[in-house]
C-alpha cells in the first residue's frame, strides 16, 4: 500500500466481516495492527511476520480483530479493553452475535461456530492516549477513539499523514449498536480524527481512502444523527 505498509487479509471472509490487518515495516521494529479471526495461523502463513516479530496492537477487542494476538509476544491494547484481551469471552468480543457460517464465502476447513472462541492474549503493554509506538524511522501516536467500543484506538503517523483508524471510521456501514458503544463518544472521536491533516486512512474494514473522503464520511455520520457537521479544512 506504499509507505512501508502492507495489507493482510484472511481468505474466504466476506467484505463486511473481513478485518484489515495492517503491517508496517520500520527500521528498528515492525508494527502489526489487528490479527483477524484467528481461523488461520498468521505467523506460519506470512513470511514478513516470521522473519521479525512485530509489535502487535489491537485497535479494539472485537473478535474479528484479535483472533491471532496469542501468536505474538508483544501485545498492546488500550487499558479500557485489556481485560477482554486477557479473557476474551464470546459475549465480550461480539463473537456470540456475529461469528457464524454467514461470515464466509467458503467455509474454512475445521470451522465450527459452536466451538469458536478467541484464545487469551494478555497485554504486555497497556496503551493510553498520546503514547508513541516507535519503529525507529517512524512513529505512531495513539489516539483514543471510544465510541465503537470503549478502548478503541487509531494510530497516527503525523510525518507521513497516515492514519490507521481501526473501526471508529472506515468506508462502509459503521457499527454503532454494540453493547458497549457510546454515541456521544463516537461524535467526539470522529470530530477529532476529522481535524487531523490526513493524507490517507487505512481503516479496519473496506478500502482505504483519502482526506476528502474522510470529511465526507464524518459529515454523513453527523447528518444521520442530526448533529452539526464539521467545518473541515486541510489543517496543513
Amino acid at each position: 500500500m506504499g509507505e512501508g505498509i502492507t495489507l493482510i487479509h484472511e481468505p474466504w471472509v466476506k467484505p463486511f466481516y473481513r478485518c484489515n490487518m495492517w503491517h508496517v515495516r520500520g527500521r528498528d521494529a515492525d508494527l502489526l495492527l489487528d490479527t483477524g479471526l484467528g481461523v488461520f495461523p498468521l505467523r506460519a502463513a506470512i513470511a514478513r511476520l516470521a522473519d521479525r516479530a512485530p509489535i502487535c496492537v489491537a485497535s479494539h477487542t472485537h473478535f474479528d480483530h484479535i483472533g491471532g494476538h496469542h501468536e505474538f509476544d508483544c501485545r498492546c491494547v488500550h487499558r479500557a479493553e485489556s481485560d477482554i484481551l486477557a479473557a476474551p469471552r464470546n459475549d465480550l468480543t461480539l463473537a456470540n452475535r456475529f461469528a457464524t457460517e454467514a461470515m464466509f464465502d467458503a467455509l474454512p476447513k475445521g470451522w465450527n461456530t459452536e466451538t469458536y472462541t478467541i484464545k487469551p492474549a494478555p497485554a504486555t503493554r497497556i496503551l493510553a492516549d498520546g503514547d508513541i509506538i516507535d519503529l525507529g524511522d517512524r512513529a505512531f501516536e495513539i489516539i483514543h477513539t471510544p465510541g465503537h467500543s470503549p478502548g478503541g484506538i487509531a494510530l497516527w503517523d503525523k510525518s507521513r499523514g497516515v492514519l490507521l483508524s481501526g473501526d471508529v471510521i472506515y468506508d462502509g456501514p459503521l457499527i454503532t449498536d454494540t453493547y458497549h458503544a457510546d454515541l456521544g463518544d463516537y461524535e467526539i472521536s470522529l470530530r477529532r480524527l476529522a481535524a487531523l491533516p490526513v493524507d490517507i486512512v487505512h481503516g479496519g474494514h473496506f478500502p482505504s481512502f483519502g482526506h476528502a473522503r474522510l470529511h465526507e464520511l464524518v459529515n454523513e455520520y453527523m447528518a444521520k444523527k442530526h448533529l452539526p457537521g464539521c467545518h473541515l479544512s486541510d489543517g496543513k
